[in-house]
């Protein structure tokens, strides 16, 4: 079913990838994003965005979680109050477009148990993770008020050279095809590391059912059910590029999560989903795209 479709944070590196798909699949696309001077934060540049959308895609969000550790306020105002207006805008528009919600591992914090599934009790130790629960209240709420809404949990999502510079795996693959340093942060913490592709078939997969009319889809995970450790991580990069890069041993930051492997068994039953890309071919193709500066090959990533 072909819709028009807004997507905050359009701009973000799910969001460009997104937002490809979604054009490709012959959907009309309205992208929302900061780096346009588009806000969620402003009520009116929101509410001119979405007339005639039946469907939203909301990922805008301070991504990173030191930078809310450094601003609370800011890290509220967006994460809680921007998908509040976001929310009660769909709820009040004569669309009544449906709702997908990116939140994150976060929201468990230090789990005790692994892998962890979706019913897990969500005890979230940072700013980020706290704002990211309150997300998912406020999406619960307008699903009461009769808004088809999805939550979908990501977990370290990489595969572009244009992401955030310290997200650790586009860090540790610069750094490695540089000959650097990898500053591993915690060498017993551990991930569940996704490849961009795999999230954004993951978001489509969503879509789609939300599209055809699923009012009561659960959270669900987009994960490998897979845990790489960081310093395996570091030492596979360095592997991959062959060169004589070296590992630094660095104090993780108190407020870290410091593992997560998420269950990927509710998105296979519910979505029919699962990741497709193997992290070292994942790996592999961003150190190619750091050394020839191009654009990812979802192709050879999945081969």
């Amino acid at each position: 079913m072909v819709s028009r479709i807004l997507v905050t944070g359009s701009g973000g590196l799910i969001g460009r990838a997104l937002c490809r798909a979604l054009l490709a699949a012959g959907h009309d696309v309205v992208p929302f994003d900061l780096c346009e001077g588009q806000d969620v934060r402003n009520e009116d540049m929101l509410a001119e965005a979405m007339p005639r959308c039946s469907g939203i895609v909301h990922l805008a969000a301070v991504s990173r979680v030191a930078w809310c550790e450094r601003d609370s306020y800011w890290c509220k105002a967006v994460n809680v109050e921007g998908t509040r207006t976001v929310a009660r805008l769909a709820r009040e528009s004569s669309m009544w477009p449906w709702l997908l919600f990116a939140s994150s591992r976060e929201v468990y914090g230090h789990v005790t148990s692994l892998p962890v599934g979706e019913d897990a009790p969500l005890r979230p130790v940072n700013v980020y993770g706290r704002a990211k629960v309150e997300g998912e209240t406020v999406i619960g709420d307008a699903r009461h008020a009769g808004v088809r809404t999805a939550i979908v949990r990501l977990s370290n999502v990489y595969g572009d050279i244009r992401d955030h510079a310290d997200r650790v795996v586009p860090a540790f693959a610069r750094a490695a095809v540089e000959g650097g340093v990898l500053k591993v942060e915690g060498t017993d913490s551990g991930f569940d590391f996704v490849h961009l592709y795999d999230a954004v078939r993951g978001l489509m997969f969503v879509v789609r059912a939300l599209a055809s009319g699923e009012k009561g889809l659960p959270p669900v995970h987009l994960v490998t059910g897979v845990m790489t450790k960081l310093r395996r991580l570091a030492d596979l990069a360095i592997e991959l590029a062959g060169t004589n890069a070296r590992v630094k041993r660095k104090m993780p930051r108190t407020y870290d999560v410091s593992w997560f492997q998420g269950d990927p068994r509710r998105s296979r039953s519910v979505l029919g989903w699962e990741a497709q890309v193997p992290l070292r071919n994942g790996l592999a193709q961003l150190i190619r795209d750091f050394r020839t500066m191009g654009v990812i090959n979802i192709a050879e990533a999945t081969a």
